[in-house]
């Protein structure tokens, strides 16, 4: 089975609709969405399987426990992040602010402070004829990273026979991206024809060669700035970075969207792009054209 991850230097430049795109021309059956801050691939996947979910453990927290503080206020003095809250009688830990870095644990002279278990998150498996793994970090929490790795190794574990599993990142180059990097087979840039793009390119490539995955790029509403994309198609061979194809603006997208639809599923022009595209793609990963 081969891995692919589809990936962005910023969000709306198209790369769910290019991986949803891609689900419906391989009938993929090994799906993960790796972006946890906003998932939304599951608007435009199917799911008619059953759904198992989980929490999802991320660091710890600290509690206050209202009848043992003598309100002295030492933790609220020492935390760094501003955490501590005072509300009369007692303090209280702002969840959003703690960091779960246990001072106020250690300078509590009553022992009033513990840290907790935080969930973080929660993760969701689709399993049936196709799995499709996801997850949804909550505000504020970190150890997105933790949940990328835990959302793909839960596709790897239950997928059946597939030829082809299709990961939809995170967009940028954090946390999240390097988590998703790992294992795969080729990182599918969909980049938009701009300045800042190009600079997003940039950086997608350099995290890529620094994690030795291979990498291609394609360019989406490329019409919008045929300038700028010729840029990125010059860097690309400046580079040596297999070039894919160009996606044409297409309003049918919207309305595909709008619709729960991917645009595999409706004849438009940003599909006979996208097809050629996923083509290409196979032929990086040495899959057999379809016909």
């Amino acid at each position: 089975m081969k891995r692919l991850l589809i990936l962005s230097g910023k969000g709306g430049t198209g790369k769910t609709t290019t991986a949803a795109a891609f689900i419906q021309f391989s009938k993929s059956r090994a799906i993960a969405d790796c972006d946890v801050d906003a998932p939304n691939l599951h608007i435009v996947t199917e799911k008619n399987n059953e759904c198992k979910t989980k929490e999802f453990i991320g660091s710890n927290k600290a509690v206050i426990d209202g009848n043992a503080c003598v309100h002295c206020g030492i933790c609220a003095e020492k935390c760094r992040f501003d955490a501590i809250l005072d509300k009369g009688k007692s303090y209280y830990v702002d969840e959003y602010n703690c960091e779960g870095c246990g001072v106020c644990q250690y300078v509590c002279p009553k022992d009033a402070v513990r840290l907790v278990e935080d969930v973080a998150g929660e993760q969701k498996l689709y399993l049936g004829d196709a799995v499709f793994s996801t997850a949804t970090l909550k505000m504020s929490r970190g150890n997105s990273g933790k949940l990328v790795t835990a959302v793909k190794l839960d596709m790897l574990k239950h997928a059946p026979e597939t030829e082809l599993a299709i990961v939809d990142g995170s967009p940028g180059i954090g946390c999240p991206v390097i988590a998703s990097v790992s294992g795969m087979d080729l990182v599918l840039v969909v980049a938009e024809p701009s300045i800042s793009g190009l600079h997003d390119l940039k950086r997608l490539v350099k995290t890529a060669d620094t994690l030795g995955t291979k990498l291609a790029v394609c360019v989406n509403k490329w019409d919008q700035s045929p300038e700028n994309t010729e840029c990125i198609v010059s860097f690309c061979e400046e580079n040596k970075i297999p070039f894919t194809g160009k996606i044409p603006y297409d309003k049918t997208s919207s309305k595909a969207i709008n619709e729960g639809k991917s645009l595999a599923e409706i004849d438009c022009a940003a599909r006979t792009a996208l097809l050629e595209v996923y083509e290409n793609v196979r032929g990086l990963l040495g899959l057999a054209q379809k016909n």
